[in-house]
């Protein structure tokens, strides 16, 4: 199942921004962007940057701050917004970066809307790791381990999934929904079969221990070479 990657911002960002409301997904991991910057709009609290990249043009949105042009820049927590509309701007944007400026002259901290912006670093713990231990299965025909899901993803495509975990991070609110990380001591990192990313509509922190029942789709693409081998979506959670 292809899945548009369009998520930084919820609808509350603020009066400069609309997005138009495609499926969304939040990038979880990824590395900074670098590029040099062709081009500098600054509108209202935030400015838009062209970037030449090693994969050639793209947007970034950061928090204003004073970049001139042809200066090198790196982009922190990079996620990815495709068909995004600024009102402000009177422009459409196919895909555009959203993230925080590395050595920014603003101060995103303490910008209005910072918080907003920032939805992603949410996914960095900002408490100690959370310790996971072996978390009973789910019971019930529809129950599987994190590594089981994994292991059986062909079959379990599109279909009903009940796991039980451990959360071990959280990103909030983003376009209505919560992405949430769960482990149960199954799986290896090494192959990444250990962790298992569910949205869903409800609340939950690190070190919840939940039982996640959603939808699994599989081979996920959200775009940017960002892939999830299962995504499980929809989900209900019960602690």
């Amino acid at each position: 199942m292809k899945i548009i990657f369009a998520a930084l911002l919820t609808l509350v960002l603020g009066s400069s921004f609309a997005a138009t409301p495609p499926a969304a997904a939040p990038v979880t991991t990824a590395a900074p962007l670098k590029g040099q910057v062709l081009e500098v709009v600054d509108a209202g609290q935030y400015t838009y940057l062209r970037l030449k990249t090693k994969d050639g043009e793209i947007w970034a949105a950061v928090i204003k701050a004073s970049v001139a042009k042809g200066a090198q820049v790196t982009i922190q927590n990079p996620m990815l917004m495709t068909n995004f509309e600024s009102k402000t701007l009177k422009k459409t944007f196919d895909k555009i970066i959203f993230g925080t400026l590395a050595n920014a002259a603003a101060h995103p901290a303490t910008a209005p809307g910072a918080a907003a912006m920032m939805p992603h670093a949410g996914a960095a713990p900002t408490a100690p790791e959370i310790a996971v231990v072996k978390v009973p299965r789910a019971t019930g025909p529809d129950a599987r381990t994190v590594a089981e899901v994994f292991a059986q993803k062909a079959q379990l495509k599109n279909k009903t999934v009940v796991v039980r975990g451990t959360v071990v991070k959280v990103t909030s609110n983003v376009m209505g929904k919560n992405w949430v990380h769960l482990r149960d001591g199954t799986g290896s990192a090494a192959d990444a079969t250990n962790d298992l990313l569910v949205t869903t509509k409800q609340v939950a922190k690190a070190g919840d221990v939940v039982t996640a029942k959603g939808i699994a789709h599989t081979d996920v693409d959200l775009g940017m070479g960002y892939t999830y081998k299962v995504l499980i979506e929809e989900a209900t959670l019960q602690k």
